[in-house]
């Protein structure tokens, strides 16, 4: 953040004149280049489903489950290397360009490591699905789609870890101009390899994972190359540190990821079980599920960007020791999280039938079902989102005042311990359907968020009292 962003900060948080609009301008300046960056990556999945919904049923339920799966792993290598950025943010405010490279060769090192195991957890995955009462057929024709997709783990977390680097060195222009050439480029290998063109076979179903795997590996060269082009960038990708092994930064890498990581894992597992459940509920309420989680994942990302940037803010505040500023940014944080899922909210329940058909035709035989369902999911979305934007922002603001293991403690209580057994109650042994499922699914999420606001308003405010000398009370000293 610039000199005058944090004197901004600063100097309103001091006089308190306009300090909603002057600090919302300040926290939406760094959030609004995330978040766009956010939605380009998500439309690749989104890509996808679209064009497994003009497929037919099982093929969207299928794929569906087998993304998933493959997200659950993705967002858990992810959090392994989110530490990156912070990392090297840190050793670039120290001058070190060496431990800059050594971070970038660990974040490859462990981004690597996740790689090579989930490419093959995601392979043998199918037996256990079968165990835990998927459709046989379902789980036959997912297993075709992981068998082409769970390779493209490696690239897809490689450029994971290229884009926490480069967060961290304040450059982040080049991942959103790679991320949208992306976009482009899934449209067209879908079309291309689905239906066959200019030669090429018509792969049909498996068009979908291949065109995946080749846009995260173009994604990832792509990265590779723009950086090499960057005089700024490229010292750091092109040092020996960075093709040199560093057991402190490794470790540094595993010690702040690790948390993150887990966190992440618990927040999708939750996602991904509920799936299984509605699994059991037939090949409809799956298609159903898919698209939903979809349109729910692409505005989860206004909430990603916001939880970035309100945790950035609130370090540097709590680096100046200003937990009043820290307090009051990680609540206007989660106030624009609110406002814009609200806005959203609207719009899903004012034309809930036109959203539904940009993922999957009611025309196309036997969607009518589908259709039906999700539009009737999308209503219990409209509130179910607000929750999910204050917890994501809630992780990220607990993660600016240094607190990394509460969210994940937190996530097991509101997502396994809560959310999972009213989903199950609810869908399953109260017989109320997929729409019992998602209103158990958006009691996990309220719970989980009013218990990480609590947290952090707590430690925040114990915070300022010992910064201030302050006595600070024994129930809050641990």
């Amino acid at each position: 953040m610039s000199t005058t962003d944090t004197a901004g900060t600063s100097d309103t948080a001091q006089t308190g004149g306009g300090w909603w609009a002057d600090n919302s301008r300040v926290l939406l300046k760094l959030a609004l280049p995330l978040i766009l960056t956010n939605f380009a990556h998500v439309a690749l999945t989104t890509v996808d489903i679209v064009m497994l919904g003009r497929l037919g049923a099982l093929e969207i339920a299928a794929a569906g489950l087998a993304i998933a799966l493959f997200n659950q792993l993705r967002t858990t290598g992810t959090g392994m290397v989110t530490g990156v950025s912070n990392l090297v943010a840190e050793a670039q405010a120290q001058g070190d360009r060496q431990r800059v490279g050594a971070l970038l060769f660990a974040g490859f090192f462990w981004a690597t490591v996740c790689g090579v195991v989930f490419c093959a957890a995601l392979w043998l995955v199918g037996p256990l699905l079968v165990l835990l009462g998927q459709d046989p057929a379902v789980v036959d024709k997912a297993g075709e789609f992981l068998m082409v997709l769970a390779p493209g783990m490696l690239p897809c977390l490689w450029f994971q870890n290229l884009r926490h680097f480069t967060t961290g060195l304040r450059r982040p222009g080049p991942l959103l101009a790679v991320t949208l050439a992306s976009v482009g480029a899934a449209i067209g290998l879908n079309h291309v390899l689905i239906h066959g063109r200019f030669g090429l076979p018509a792969f049909g179903f498996t068009g979908v994972a291949i065109a995946t795997v080749t846009v995260f590996l173009l994604s990832f060269l792509a990265f590779i190359a723009v950086i090499l082009r960057d005089s700024a960038l490229r010292p750091c990708l092109t040092s020996p540190e960075a093709r040199r092994w560093n057991g402190d930064a490794v470790r540094s890498v595993w010690r702040l990821g690790l948390p993150i990581s887990g966190t992440y894992a618990s927040e999708a597992g939750f996602f991904s079980v509920l799936t299984l459940v509605v699994g059991t509920l037939g090949v409809d309420a799956l298609a159903a599920q898919t698209v939903l989680n979809q349109i729910v994942y692409i505005v989860f990302m206004i909430s990603a960007g916001l939880s970035h940037a309100a945790s950035v803010h609130i370090s540097e505040a709590g680096g100046r020791s200003d937990y009043v500023t820290a307090r009051r940014m990680g609540l206007l944080g989660t106030a624009w999280g609110v406002i814009a899922t609200l806005v959203i909210a609207v719009v899903y329940l004012v034309i809930p039938d036109p959203i539904v058909s940009l993922f999957i035709s009611a025309e196309h035989a036997g969607n009518a079902d589908i259709v039906a369902l999700t539009v009737t999911g999308l209503l219990i979305a409209a509130l179910m989102q607000v929750f999910d934007a204050v917890q994501n922002i809630g992780n990220g603001i607990l993660r600016g005042i240094g607190d990394t293991a509460g969210p994940f403690r937190i996530s097991l209580v509101g997502y396994w311990l809560i959310g999972l057994p009213a989903g199950y109650l609810l869908g399953v042994s109260a017989d109320w359907g997929v729409e019992g499922v998602w209103i158990g699914q958006t009691i996990g999420l309220a719970a989980t968020a009013a218990i990480l606001m609590a947290t952090f308003l707590r430690h925040v405010g114990r915070l300022h009292r010992a910064a201030s000398g302050a006595p600070v009370p024994d129930s809050e000293s641990s």
